[in-house]
């Protein structure tokens, strides 16, 4: 590739911006959070975003807007059209064809591909960020095989990039065990969360989330998704046991965010199981949390339960701890 600094000196970054409209999902925060920060730390440094355009109603694609992650002016967002195919494949195509063509179209200096999913050809210095080994460690998780056919690839690019970036030291022991990659080429940079300041302290707008979500007055809360390793069934035996134990039943038990469409092995619905306990009295399901409410939700709770089995990072724990709130969380698995 030929070496040249963009626009006026600047060197410039390409970014996968695969999940740049897709806030709902960890590695969407990830990287929003990321350039509302990035860009004002390296003002020499262009990043150009591309972002995939999804024809039709597709229900992840919402207008996008610079203004929704910063106004810098070295921060650069590039819609860029999708190849009409299947999803996956529409997927696959964009990580190992589109993205490597645009970055040696930019001339970027480096490509960064901000979740599991490095191009197999690299036109330029790549680093990816793998948030965790889920699909190659747990074995409900790994799938059929496309599923474990594309987790290889995907394991193989990762090993040819020139670094990796994690966000705990497990996860960085798991890519070295696992994926054979050096030491010295694995990074952990560690999540942050989100400033909460004044947010878990103003009571008004403690009472406004409140009123919002109909929250009971006193509550221990879930909030998460409802996959099998989340271990959202341990939350609710726990919460039995409280009660059959004497425990308040004036405290109850909130369950945040969007529950499975359907009951599942891999995903069980715990409002069957709350019924299985006895619990539906107990339970509130306030379903999708708006993330400028967050904060105020885990400091009104009694405490937040995260008792997964498996995380990258787990920062909802640290949200929790942020907001002032005490976690009932595990003490095994992947958690950092």
């Amino acid at each position: 590739m030929e070496e040249t600094q963009n626009r006026a000196g600047a060197r410039c970054i390409a970014v996968n911006g695969w999940f740049w409209n897709e806030l709902g999902a960890g590695s969407g925060q990830y990287l929003h959070q990321l350039l509302a920060w990035m860009p004002g730390q390296a003002a020499q440094t262009q990043f150009d975003v591309y972002v995939p355009q999804r024809a039709g109603n597709d229900r992840r694609s919402p207008a996008f807007s610079e203004s929704q992650t910063s106004d810098a002016a070295n921060l650069n967002i590039i819609p860029t059209p999708l190849a009409k195919l299947p999803r996956n494949l529409a997927k696959l195509w964009w990580e190992q064809v589109q993205m490597p063509l645009a970055a040696r179209h930019s001339r970027a200096d480096l490509l960064w591909v901000p979740y599991w999913a490095a191009p197999l050809w690299q036109p330029c210095p790549t680093a990816v960020t793998i948030h965790d080994l889920i699909h190659l460690l747990l074995p409900a998780y790994r799938g059929g095989r496309l599923q474990q056919f594309y987790t290889a690839l995907v394991g193989h690019t990762a090993r040819r990039a020139d670094a990796i970036l994690t966000v705990s030291q497990a996860g960085a022991r798991d890519i070295v065990q696992h994926l054979g990659v050096p030491g010295e080429k694995v990074h952990v940079v560690y999540n942050g969360m989100h400033a909460v300041d004044a947010q878990v302290r103003d009571a008004t707008h403690l009472q406004q989330v409140r009123t919002k979500y109909s929250l009971p007055a006193r509550y221990f809360l879930y909030l998460g998704g409802f996959d099998a390793r989340k271990n959202v069934q341990a939350t609710l035996q726990a919460y039995a046991r409280y009660l059959a134990q004497g425990g308040d039943p004036q405290i109850k038990m909130v369950i945040a965010g969007k529950l499975p469409a359907q009951d599942s092995a891999f995903a069980p619905d715990p409002q069957r199981m709350a019924a299985e306990l006895g619990l539906a009295e107990q339970l509130y399901f306030c379903g999708w949390v708006d993330e400028a409410d967050k904060p105020a939700i885990y400091a009104q709770s009694v405490a937040f339960f995260f008792p997964s089995l498996y995380e990258g990072f787990g920062l909802m724990v640290l949200e929790a701890m942020g907001a002032g709130t005490p976690v009932v969380t595990s003490s095994s698995g992947n958690i950092s």
